[in-house]
């Protein structure tokens, strides 16, 4: 199998790890191996490539009381929000092309990250799903289907990968009420925690998770210590 690197890096500054993929990247590019890189943010919002500023629902004024980044990025996607408590997912990974293709399925990947997320949470005893004609994993909560996963992602002209998924673990769902989630008005979103009953345990579900990851993805994990 194809190895990937695993780097769990805690806490990092949105604008830090942006700059770390793209230098990944480029390394992948020269030859360097898949990456799977595990972390979480300080509050932010991050706007894709579809999102709309009506979706941002708190002012530039609310948003600095409440300590929370705005951030244009050029992922795919509308706005969503990043914070503690999330398990968020950005693999650097050379994608293969189909013969006679000239792009690698973009589609495809984001349907094998989510099989990846709805797998691990399988390994929780939860159930979840997709929702035909929306991005990311779902949850049924006794208040209607809830969004628990996120994804957004780009893929370059040499087919590698940046951005991906993030999923509420144990995070504070309050800073998703300054944002309309990924532009769609009549779901919810939920976390790991409350499905569960009580906190997640993240080193564990950061292990589940890579797991999920490489056996959809048919990649050997070589957990990078440090990093």
């Amino acid at each position: 199998m194809i190895p990937c690197e695993v780097w769990s890096l805690g806490r990092v500054p949105y604008a830090e790890a942006l700059a770390l993929q793209e230098r990944l990247v480029a390394e992948r590019a020269a030859g360097a191996p898949d990456r799977l890189l595990l972390l979480e943010h300080p509050p932010v919002f991050t706007l894709g490539s579809a999102a709309t500023a009506e979706n941002v629902l708190w002012d530039e004024a609310e948003r600095a009381r409440r300590k929370i980044e705005l951030v244009h990025i050029d992922r795919g996607g509308d706005v969503t929000y990043h914070g503690p408590g999330q398990l968020v997912a950005y693999p650097i990974l050379q994608l293969l092309r189909m013969p006679g293709q000239m792009h690698a399925n973009v589609v495809g990947y984001v349907r094998a990250l989510e099989r990846a997320l709805i797998a691990m949470l399988a390994s929780y005893g939860v159930e979840a799903g997709t929702i035909r004609g929306l991005t990311g994993v779902w949850v049924q909560t006794p208040a209607g289907e809830a969004k628990i996963a996120a994804i957004g992602v780009r893929v370059n002209v040499k087919a590698i990968t940046k951005h991906g998924s993030a999923l509420n673990l144990n995070t504070d769902l309050t800073d998703f009420a300054g944002i309309v989630p990924c532009g769609i008005q009549d779901k919810g979103v939920t976390r790991l925690a409350d499905l569960l009953g009580g906190p997640v345990d993240e080193a564990e579900a950061y292990y589940r998770f890579a797991e999920s990851f490489a056996a959809e993805f048919e990649r050997e994990l070589v957990w990078v210590e440090g990093s």
